[in-house]
């Protein structure tokens, strides 16, 4: 505390002109200003970093199918499997006016097709293979009040496998995966249709319930997104004396509250192991001097600042008209295949982990954590920037005992895996950086 004092006293002072000041964030008329104003630059304000898990992330309905698998050198082992329920636009086969003729169809065969929708994330030039199981349980929540699906829920499901296949990852050219499915599940939902055993939706999903798709790869690396276009293609034919007519029947997912992509991070090993529960904090002191985010798993970044109230104590009349915070990812921690994300999302969370908001400016808009991509030799300007003069106005003033903090999260934290490395105030090379300009009038 002493040494903040000190700065307060004996740092830089500007005179300011004779005109309204507003850095974009907290605005002091030019009545409240003169020569003798005074405009002190404090840099070191105590900045607290430290990781946070939010364990229930919502990813149904986030039109992704997100599958793979890699072993991450500094967040652990990452998997994403995903759970669907399929339906069609009708449960008979191609109208038929008899019985009669309706005993001229057979089965063909069966297959899973999947296209990629061009998100991936990790190294994509190793194989990846998958299975298809069919699901023992229907998908939907188990609450009366809430009808989504998490990253962490599950169904239970047959473990002997539907089909398989194994592919190199070309998501940006949006290779279609073919998964030939086994014919005797085939054989027997096509005598269902064909009978008319099932005729409406409800008698379809109680026999078939839906599917999920893991990922089994021993030495994947990476993890694709599909689109939720996914079908499964049932193939039958009309014999027609010694010729077939092929008939195509197509099962899609309609209900997008009915799909979910269950993704797990296995932090055995790591500096991460030791991460408590989600109304708690990691303090990056205990984590080598470093933050983690990652979408997908519930990991994200909490920044506090304890002593801002402090800063009121300055003088009689005073307020804070700018500040900036600079949090830098760690050198080494990102690459091709772990890019940094151009912009991070900011919140506004309580001493529990509990969002208020995003944060916002003096204008009501929205405050995103910026990149700034300029390159140096020692990568050192390269930080996301975040403008902080009205959230830390407010917090100074405030006359309660609570304190907010910020939560960073990175953008798609539902539907995706990427992750961040950041450092605190004790990384050497990649400190985070507050400047907080505070004038007295």
């Amino acid at each position: 505390m002493y040494r903040l004092f000190i700065v307060l006293f004996f740092g830089v002072i500007l005179t300011s002109c004779n005109s309204d000041v507003d850095a974009g964030e907290f605005v002091v008329g030019s009545d409240n200003l003169s020569v003798t104003n005074k405009v002190i630059l404090i840099d070191t304000a105590t900045v607290e970093v430290s990781t946070i898990n939010f364990d229930s992330l919502v990813t149904s309905g986030q039109s992704r199918i997100l599958l793979g698998n890699y072993d991450d050198p500094i967040f652990g082992k990452v998997n994403s499997e995903s759970y669907f329920q399929l339906s069609s636009s009708g449960y008979n086969l191609q109208t038929t006016s008899s019985d009669t003729e309706g005993a001229n169809y057979v089965f063909d065969s069966i297959r899973m097709v999947l296209v990629p929708d061009r998100y991936y994330y990790g190294d994509t030039t190793k194989v990846q293979s998958i299975s298809i199981h069919r699901l023992s349980q229907k998908v939907k929540s188990d609450s009366e009040d809430d009808a989504n699906l998490y990253n962490n829920s599950k169904f239970t499901y047959d473990p002997v496998t539907l089909g398989t296949a194994s592919f190199a990852p070309k998501p940006l050219t949006q290779d279609t995966v073919f998964v030939k499915i086994d014919n005797t599940f085939g054989e027997a939902l096509f005598q269902k249709l064909k009978k008319r055993e099932i005729t409406t939706e409800d008698e379809f999903i109680e026999y078939f319930k839906g599917l999920v798709i893991r990922s089994t790869s021993v030495n994947s690396s990476s993890v694709i997104g599909f689109s939720t276009s996914a079908t499964l293609q049932l193939y039958y034919s009309k014999k027609v004396t010694d010729s077939k007519t092929s008939i195509l029947k197509e099962f899609t997912i309609t209900d997008a509250s009915k799909q979910f992509n269950r993704i797990s991070l296995d932090r055995t090993g790591t500096v991460l192991k030791d991460l408590p529960g989600t109304t708690e904090r990691l303090s990056s002191e205990s984590t080598e001097n470093k933050s983690f985010i990652q979408s997908g798993t519930g990991l994200a970044c909490r920044i506090d600042f304890p002593n801002i109230k402090q800063l009121k104590y300055i003088t009689e009349k005073g307020a804070i008209v700018d500040a900036q915070l600079v949090i830098r990812p760690v050198n080494n921690t990102y690459s091709k295949s772990y890019p940094l994300a151009d912009s991070l999302n900011v919140y506004v969370a309580d001493k529990l982990n509990r969002l208020s908001g995003t944060l916002k400016s003096a204008t009501g808009s929205s405050i995103y954590a910026k990149l700034n991509k300029v390159n140096d030799e020692f990568d050192e300007n390269i930080g996301y920037s975040i403008p902080l003069g009205t959230f830390m106005q407010n917090e100074m003033v405030k006359t309660s005992d609570s304190k907010s903090a910020l939560i960073l999260t990175i953008p798609n934290i539902s539907k995706a895996v990427d992750r961040l490395v950041l450092g605190n105030q004790k990384n050497v090379g990649n400190k985070v950086q507050l400047k907080i300009y505070y004038i007295s009038y």
